[in-house]
């Protein structure tokens, strides 16, 4: 059987939704980070060396990242899902660039901001603490605050075009950037 292999506050949501759109049978099993270091524990280390969830093992396979995992489930278990657009068409190419550009593009403003946004919030020394918030804040609204603007833009000029990422069906890539679009509105 299919396992999904989930940690705590991790992006493996999508990857339980995309198996319900595609009714595959699965297993959870749920790891909880160490609540002092946020890191994986031991055993999921041991499914995946970087101790990272989504993870899922299926037919013998292990398969990390979220785009990967889309992918593989959609080619293996989606035949006649509607889930991925036909090959050689505008749908496709869009498909899979938005199945891409939810990690690669969308996600490192996002995680850029939870980074200076704690830094600002953090306990440290009263004469650290000044210059630690100036950094942050400068580099929040000379870099990280302009790139998210452009991006959540861009986003949305590309999703006044059709009704779905990848055109006017729901596809897997409108699973894959639900992750960015609800970090983007948190």
């Amino acid at each position: 059987m299919l396992t999904v292999h989930h940690l705590n506050n991790s992006r493996s949501q999508r990857v339980l939704w995309l198996l319900e759109e595609l009714g595959v049978p699965y297993e959870i099993k749920r790891y909880e980070r160490d609540p002092k270091t946020m890191l994986a524990p031991p055993e999921l280390r041991a499914v995946h060396p970087l101790g990272k969830s989504p993870v899922i093992t299926d037919a013998g396979q292990t398969i990390a990242e979220s785009g990967a995992i889309i992918e593989y489930l959609v080619d293996k278990y989606g035949e006649g899902s509607g889930l991925k657009p036909a090959a050689g068409t505008p749908e496709r190419l869009r498909y899979t660039y938005w199945l891409h550009y939810a990690e690669g593009s969308a996600m490192p403003p996002l995680l850029l901001k939870l980074i200076f946004d704690k830094i600002e919030a953090a306990k440290m020394p009263f004469f650290i603490r000044p210059i630690a918030r100036g950094i942050a804040g400068k580099a929040k609204a000379g870099f990280v605050t302009p790139n998210l603007r452009a991006h959540l833009d861009f986003m949305e000029g590309e999703l006044g075009k059709s009704e779905w990422f990848a055109g006017a069906e729901f596809t897997g890539a409108d699973i894959q950037m639900s992750f960015p679009v609800e970090a983007a509105r948190a």
